[in-house]
């Protein structure tokens, strides 16, 4: 079969196309036929040698890949899905046979779950991972409704989800978004969109300067403060100036960051996330119900994926990067 495949860390042009062997499921299994696999930050943390300690483990190639859409095309013991079922799933890429994208993927039932009739199988590969990140955001700050949530980074796919998973939840959403993407972030739900930037005329900052002065920016929207923020464009500590005190901040990379004024921090896991199954099916049927939005950035075959990110390291992708497997023939780097 073929497979994005990572053979030493790099650059964008270390993946390659290659050749493996067909996985078996086992108990509590499924190998499913891939439709698609979507591309995220991860994906680059692993290729670029980051996530190297995750893997010391294991032999290259790394297949990289943490959520898949396709069908059910065979069953380990004690699975419940059928033969031909159209499913998503959560692929963890931090294991022997690596992650999603490959033309077949063994997952765990457990964290896999029907495509509700009507959505498009392509698409909702698009879904799982950074929905479910999204999930686990909420769950750990566990606001009631009428918290007023920020959200940094809204116009991404992590953003992006927060913000209509929050609104769904009653929660009041102010966000962050550069003058281009306010009116996605109004669709999104966002009751108040900060301007990213300083103001014209003002001396431009950088680093900690402009993530301090994006603070401050919340903070004329929002005087008293916020409950909680989800720093999903990993600003740091700076932006914590818009957090009321004794309110709370979600995270999504490890590594150390300094508290002020009472603030909590919660860190984002999503392999440790605990029943996967039951979110992605809370997920699916918002999905279905147009209350979260499967946005697509692009459909790409799988020698594309160096573009690909190349383009999200860049920033300003605002939707999700799709690896296609379905029949368009890539020639494979070889075993």
């Amino acid at each position: 079969m073929r497979a994005v495949g990572i053979l030493e860390y790099g650059g964008p042009d270390v993946l390659e196309v290659i050749d493996r062997g067909i996985p078996d499921p086992g108990p509590g299994e499924l190998r499913v036929r891939v439709a698609a696999a979507a591309v995220n930050p991860t994906d680059l943390m692993l290729r670029s040698g980051e996530l190297a300690a995750y893997l010391a483990a294991f032999e290259p190639p790394y297949i990289p890949g943490m959520d898949v859409s396709g069908t059910v095309d065979a069953a380990g013991a004690g699975t419940l899905f059928a033969l031909g079922d159209r499913v998503m799933a959560f692929v963890d890429p931090f294991r022997p046979q690596g992650g999603a994208q490959a033309e077949y993927v063994v997952v765990s039932a457990a964290d896999t779950v029907l495509v509700p009739p009507g959505m498009d199988l392509v698409r909702a590969a698009g879904l799982p991972m950074n929905a479910l990140t999204a999930h686990q955001a909420l769950a750990l700050l566990g606001l009631r409704s009428g918290a007023t949530l920020a959200v940094t980074g809204g116009a991404g796919a992590l953003g992006g989800f927060v913000i209509q998973l929050a609104v769904h939840r009653g929660l009041r959403v102010v966000a962050e978004a550069a003058t281009e993407d306010e009116p996605l972030l109004k669709q999104l739900g966002a009751e108040i969109v900060v301007a990213r930037h300083e103001e014209p005329g003002d001396a431009p900052r950088a680093g900690a300067a402009a993530a301090a002065s994006l603070a401050e920016r919340y903070r004329r929207a929002v005087p008293e403060g916020v409950d909680a923020l989800v720093d999903a464009a990993v600003l740091g500590e700076p932006v914590l100036g818009a957090v009321r005190d004794g309110g709370a901040v979600v995270t999504c990379r490890p590594g150390p960051l300094a508290l002020p004024r009472g603030i909590v921090r919660h860190e984002l896991d999503v392999l440790a996330y605990p029943d996967k199954a039951a979110a992605l099916t809370e997920l699916a049927a918002l999905a279905c119900e147009g209350l979260l939005s499967l946005r697509t950035d692009s459909l790409l075959t799988p020698s594309a994926a160096p573009d690909a990110h190349r383009r999200l390291a860049a920033g300003g992708v605002r939707g999700r990067q799709l690896v296609v497997f379905d029949g368009r023939r890539d020639t494979p780097a070889g075993p």
